[in-house]
């Protein structure tokens, strides 16, 4: 029987105290408490969608604003998957998922090929989507990308509610994520001549 793959880590700077633990072979269950009600919610259907189990409890300089605990959790998750993934061995690498949301329609296209990419090109009509400033949907999608080594592109390619777009955006991660991280028998060892990701 394969072992689960299971990332934990707790990163504590003077701006966020942030526990992240992540099982990509989990069953789409979630606990998430970041200060930032629709960032939660951004990561519950994250989790729901990658059907991945994910516990996130972060605590942030929310007095300032949002940005360092968005961009720390977005760095913590990135090194749990890494780590969750160990050698990557038999995993199909790449991912790519369109999802519809009412009027609007993203992307997420996705490599794990451990070089760190950010592709982002989405533009929100709102500076804020409740206390969560859409500016860092971007900074949070570069610091999973840099600290997961994954190529990431993501693409609002048309919509016009701004939550309406980055739930597309969340919703399609989890199902790229999802289909780049599942094993498939017929690769042996990685998916790579260079004979490591």
């Amino acid at each position: 029987m394969e072992s689960v793959r299971k990332g934990s880590i707790t990163r504590t700077t003077k701006e966020t105290d942030i526990s992240i633990e992540v099982n990509l072979d989990g069953e789409g269950n979630y606990s998430i408490e970041t200060g930032v009600g629709f960032f939660d919610h951004m990561l519950s259907l994250f989790a729901k969608h990658g059907i991945l189990d994910l516990d996130v409890k972060a605590k942030g300089d929310l007095y300032i604003d949002c940005h360092h605990t968005i961009e720390d959790v977005g760095i913590t998750l990135g090194k749990c998957i890494e780590k969750a993934l160990g050698d990557k061995a038999g995993i199909k690498r790449y991912g790519t998922a369109f999802v519809p949301m009412d009027e609007a329609l993203c992307m997420i296209s996705m490599d794990i090929s451990g070089r760190s990419y950010l592709v982002f090109e989405g533009d929100f009509n709102s500076s804020k989507v409740g206390e969560m400033d859409t500016e860092m949907v971007e900074e949070f999608f570069r610091a999973l990308a840099f600290n997961a080594g994954i190529t990431l592109h993501a693409k609002v390619l048309y919509g016009k509610n701004a939550h309406h777009m980055i739930e597309g955006l969340f919703k399609a991660l989890g199902r790229a994520l999802r289909e780049a991280t599942t094993k498939d028998e017929k690769i042996k060892g990685v998916m790579s001549t260079k004979g490591n990701l």
